[in-house]
Protein backbone atom coordinates (compact mmCIF):
# COMPACT_ATOMS: atom_id res chain seq x y z
CA UNK A 1 0.00 0.00 0.00
CA UNK A 2 1.07 3.82 -0.75
CA UNK A 3 1.61 5.92 2.10
CA UNK A 4 2.33 10.43 2.47
CA UNK A 5 3.84 11.23 5.26
CA UNK A 6 4.02 14.68 6.94
CA UNK A 7 7.24 16.48 8.25
CA UNK A 8 6.61 15.73 11.77
CA UNK A 9 6.98 11.92 10.66
CA UNK A 10 9.85 12.15 8.05
CA UNK A 11 11.53 14.32 11.43
CA UNK A 12 10.66 11.73 13.65
CA UNK A 13 12.41 8.49 10.83
CA UNK A 14 15.08 11.31 9.79
CA UNK A 15 16.51 12.09 13.12
CA UNK A 16 16.07 7.91 14.53
CA UNK A 17 13.10 9.16 16.89
CA UNK A 18 11.39 6.00 16.46
CA UNK A 19 10.15 6.77 20.22
CA UNK A 20 7.64 9.24 18.82
CA UNK A 21 6.38 6.94 15.89
CA UNK A 22 3.64 4.88 17.73
CA UNK A 23 3.50 0.99 17.21
CA UNK A 24 0.38 1.39 14.17
CA UNK A 25 2.99 3.37 12.29
CA UNK A 26 5.93 1.89 12.67
CA UNK A 27 4.17 -1.68 11.46
CA UNK A 28 3.16 0.34 8.43
CA UNK A 29 6.77 2.27 7.98
CA UNK A 30 8.09 -1.60 8.66
CA UNK A 31 6.06 -3.65 5.66
CA UNK A 32 7.80 -4.37 2.74
CA UNK A 33 4.82 -4.02 1.05
CA UNK A 34 4.66 -0.10 2.27
CA UNK A 35 5.06 2.17 -0.44
CA UNK A 36 6.00 5.66 1.31
CA UNK A 37 6.05 9.41 -0.16
CA UNK A 38 6.56 12.70 0.84
CA UNK A 39 5.67 15.75 -0.82
CA UNK A 40 8.10 18.19 -2.19
CA UNK A 41 6.33 20.81 0.47
CA UNK A 42 7.72 18.69 3.17
CA UNK A 43 10.96 18.49 2.21
CA UNK A 44 10.76 22.18 2.01
CA UNK A 45 9.75 22.68 5.56
CA UNK A 46 12.38 19.87 6.61
CA UNK A 47 15.14 21.93 4.86
CA UNK A 48 14.18 25.06 6.49
CA UNK A 49 13.51 23.80 9.37
CA UNK A 50 17.76 22.71 9.49
CA UNK A 51 18.41 26.22 8.16
CA UNK A 52 16.63 27.98 11.08
CA UNK A 53 18.39 25.23 13.30
CA UNK A 54 15.32 23.75 14.70
CA UNK A 55 16.53 21.01 12.71
CA UNK A 56 20.17 19.03 13.37
CA UNK A 57 21.26 15.64 13.71
CA UNK A 58 25.27 14.85 13.85
CA UNK A 59 24.27 12.54 10.73
CA UNK A 60 23.40 15.53 8.11
CA UNK A 61 25.99 18.72 7.39
CA UNK A 62 24.09 20.26 4.99
CA UNK A 63 20.89 20.29 3.31
CA UNK A 64 21.66 17.93 0.39
CA UNK A 65 22.85 15.28 2.66
CA UNK A 66 18.69 15.45 3.77
CA UNK A 67 18.05 14.87 0.62
CA UNK A 68 20.23 11.85 0.82
CA UNK A 69 18.74 10.64 3.86
CA UNK A 70 15.51 10.72 2.70
CA UNK A 71 16.37 8.63 -0.64
CA UNK A 72 18.50 6.02 1.49
CA UNK A 73 14.71 5.56 3.37
CA UNK A 74 13.54 4.72 0.43
CA UNK A 75 10.68 7.10 0.85
CA UNK A 76 10.09 8.89 -3.08
CA UNK A 77 9.58 12.52 -3.04
CA UNK A 78 6.31 13.28 -5.50
CA UNK A 79 6.19 16.75 -6.54
CA UNK A 80 2.87 19.15 -6.75
CA UNK A 81 1.27 19.32 -9.81
CA UNK A 82 -1.71 21.04 -11.56
CA UNK A 83 -3.92 18.46 -10.31
CA UNK A 84 -3.08 19.00 -6.46
CA UNK A 85 -3.73 23.01 -6.66
CA UNK A 86 -6.94 22.10 -8.20
CA UNK A 87 -7.89 20.12 -5.18
CA UNK A 88 -6.43 22.51 -2.77
CA UNK A 89 -8.40 25.36 -4.63
CA UNK A 90 -11.34 23.25 -3.68
CA UNK A 91 -10.28 22.63 0.00
CA UNK A 92 -12.51 23.63 2.44
CA UNK A 93 -9.88 24.97 5.17
CA UNK A 94 -10.88 23.60 8.77
CA UNK A 95 -11.58 26.41 11.34
CA UNK A 96 -8.19 27.28 12.89
CA UNK A 97 -6.51 26.02 11.15
CA UNK A 98 -4.27 28.48 8.96
CA UNK A 99 -0.81 26.06 7.56
CA UNK A 100 -0.79 27.00 4.28
CA UNK A 101 1.55 23.79 3.75
CA UNK A 102 -0.87 21.39 5.78
CA UNK A 103 -3.39 22.71 3.54
CA UNK A 104 -1.23 21.68 0.14
CA UNK A 105 0.28 18.34 1.56
CA UNK A 106 -3.78 17.38 2.61
CA UNK A 107 -4.85 18.38 -0.75
CA UNK A 108 -1.68 16.42 -2.61
CA UNK A 109 -2.97 13.38 -0.52
CA UNK A 110 -6.31 13.66 -1.83
CA UNK A 111 -6.01 13.99 -5.43
CA UNK A 112 -4.06 11.01 -5.23
CA UNK A 113 -6.41 8.61 -2.89
CA UNK A 114 -3.24 7.86 -0.56
CA UNK A 115 -3.77 8.23 2.98
CA UNK A 116 -1.72 10.69 5.01
CA UNK A 117 -0.16 10.03 8.46
CA UNK A 118 0.92 12.50 10.38
CA UNK A 119 0.97 13.49 14.30
CA UNK A 120 -1.50 16.63 13.39
CA UNK A 121 -4.83 16.28 14.92
CA UNK A 122 -5.92 19.35 12.81
CA UNK A 123 -5.53 16.84 9.76
CA UNK A 124 -8.74 14.74 10.99
CA UNK A 125 -10.77 17.93 10.28
CA UNK A 126 -10.10 17.23 6.64
CA UNK A 127 -11.47 13.13 6.73
CA UNK A 128 -14.98 14.45 5.14
CA UNK A 129 -13.47 15.81 2.23
CA UNK A 130 -11.94 12.71 0.96
CA UNK A 131 -8.68 12.68 3.14
CA UNK A 132 -7.93 9.01 4.37
CA UNK A 133 -5.72 10.08 7.82
CA UNK A 134 -3.48 7.64 9.99
CA UNK A 135 -3.10 9.51 13.38
CA UNK A 136 0.32 8.62 14.79
CA UNK A 137 -0.53 8.66 18.45
CA UNK A 138 2.84 9.69 19.92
Amino acid sequence: MRYYLDTNILYFILSDRYDEIDRDVKAILDDYSSIVYVSNIVVQELIFLYRIGKFRYKLYKSEKDLIGAIEENDIRIIYSNEYHLKTYTSLQIAEGHKDINDHVIIAQAISDQIPLISSDHEFKNYTDQGLDFILNRR
